[in-house]
């Protein structure tokens, strides 16, 4: 009999399906392909951070912009490099960047800080030119950084009758290319003060003013308020201020301007009718740079400048404890800059306090470090749980604006000399530097030069006196009678005009 075989259900012999095979071959090949272009970057591996968009230069020429109106202008020219990073060969950008930096040089302390930034101005403004040769703007932002430049107090009155020829020359480039430009006609009014031909710069800048657009551009209102206040029209000068003040509310340098016009106007209140009367001026000026003070807090700014012009105008009032505060927040500011010390020296050396004046000078002349940077603040020690920690100070080279410290601090060493404290060996030092310095470059010292010469050898003769005879109970050092520029009106304690 026939018997149907039983259905293999559990020794089903294996079979190959050549569809399957083909399928599992294109996906190894498929795998392999997708490694290959990962490797390559073809492909990006899943959940990778979304890459940040490349900003346009638009965006931080309006952050520069922003940030100049706040009066944050070191946050300005940070914006605008970063815009010329993006597009290096955009004029507009380039003399944008110089103007800022022309005026950022106003709020610096030392003169080496004011000299390198204009010379960062003057590249930029060369670029510009270079950029936009028949560009009208570019010129005149180069005559106006040209005619900062020319400053007494960094170089030879050659080279700044040199930097001022070319600001001319550039001021009337700008002018031929566009006869429209405002800008252009009041930074020339500028140079003509600076080449004292004050006459014409007031014709010029009067021309500038009748211009349609003059009423909104801060740089005229400035430009024509310094014209007057080289005139000796310190009220007019005031106004004009407080019309650019208008346009510029946070540009805290002309805050201080208006303090320093109000200053002079007090000395010479002072004069005329007494120190009472001029009282309430004095209190105007410091008012001012109040204002000042408030603004940089608020925006966040920690600039000395206007703590030091309050110390000067205390200082001429008389009020040496105001005045040392104001200098110590400064240096709270600028722990390592020699030159706050020397206006904290010469202020502690007008209150009589000569030995703390020596601390401080010492830092300014010679520099300092630990210990000693910290009894050059006016403190006893150093508190670095009051982040009052020892810095190195670094002396500031003798010259024009800084021979005042040098010489005061010799006359206070041979001042306090005495037979069993004898400090002259360095206070002769330091006088005899003064006077290599005095015979060296005369003509930088022709107006004050035998007023210094006086101090010196005062300072030497007390000294030769202590080394033959005794000589007790000396309570002034030599020249504690002279007036310093810390007193002298309109004038910040550095001895540095601002343009």
């Amino acid at each position: 009999m026939n018997v149907t075989p039983r259905r293999p259900l559990f020794n089903r012999k294996p079979q190959s399906n050549i569809y399957r095979m083909f399928v599992w071959v294109m996906m190894i090949l498929g795998g392999v392909w997708m490694l290959q272009q990962m490797d390559k970057g073809e492909i990006k591996p899943l959940f990778l951070a979304t890459p940040t968009p490349t900003r346009s230069i638009e965006s931080y020429l309006l952050e520069g912009d922003a940030n100049f109106k706040a009066g944050k202008l070191d946050a300005a020219i940070l914006a605008y490099q970063e815009a010329l990073e993006l597009h290096p060969n955009d004029a507009e950008t380039w003399w944008k960047l110089a103007r800022i930096q022309t005026y950022s040089s106003a709020f610096l302390i030392t003169n080496p800080d004011k000299k390198a930034r204009l010379l960062e101005a003057l590249e930029a403004a060369d670029k510009a030119v270079a950029l936009a040769p028949e560009n009208s703007t570019a010129h005149a932002i180069r005559a106006l950084v040209l005619d900062w430049n020319a400053n007494s107090f960094f170089y030879t009155n050659e080279e700044v009758q040199d930097f001022l020829a070319q600001a001319d020359q550039e001021a009337l480039i700008a002018q031929r290319l566009d006869p429209t430009n405002t800008l252009a006609l009041a930074y020339y009014a500028e140079i003509l003060v600076d080449q004292q031909k004050w006459n014409v710069a007031e014709l010029i800048i009067k021309q500038a003013l009748e211009r349609p657009d003059a009423s909104q551009l801060m740089d005229v209102h400035r430009v024509y308020a310094y014209v007057l206040e080289t005139l000796g029209q310190y009220n007019l000068a005031i106004s004009e201020y407080e019309k650019a003040i208008a346009l510029e509310p946070n540009f805290t340098f002309l805050y201080r301007r208006i303090g320093a016009n109000y200053r002079r106007l007090a000395y010479e209140v002072a004069i005329t009718q007494g120190e009472e009367a001029a009282r309430p001026v004095y209190e105007q000026s410091l008012e001012y740079f109040d204002k000042a003070v408030r603004i940089n807090e608020q925006i966040g700014v920690n600039d000395p400048g206007p703590h030091l012009s309050i110390a000067s105008t205390y200082s001429q009032l008389g009020d040496f404890f105001a005045a040392a505060l104001n200098v110590k927040k400064a240096l709270s500011y600028e722990p390592t800059n020699a030159d706050i010390y020397g206006q904290l020296g010469i202020v502690y050396y007008r209150s009589r306090n000569y030995e703390g004046s020596v601390y401080s000078l010492k830092c300014a002349t010679y520099g300092c470090s630990g210990e000693e940077s910290c009894l050059g603040r006016g403190l006893e020690r150093c508190f670095p749980d009051l982040d009052e920690n020892p810095v190195e100070v670094t002396g500031l080279e003798m010259a024009p604006n800084t021979i005042i410290y040098y010489y005061i601090y010799g006359s206070v060493l041979a001042g306090l000399s005495r037979p069993k404290e004898n400090r002259c060996d360095e206070a002769l030092k330091t006088l005899n530097e003064v006077r290599v310095e005095l015979n060296t470059h005369p003509d930088d010292y022709a107006d004050g030069r035998d007023i210094i010469l006086q101090i010196v050898e005062d300072g030497e003769f007390i000294c030769k006196s202590l080394n033959e005879t005794p000589v007790p109970n000396l309570s002034t050092p030599a020249g504690g009678s002279t007036e310093l520029n810390g007193g002298t009106p309109g004038v910040e304690a550095t001895g540095t005009p601002t343009p």
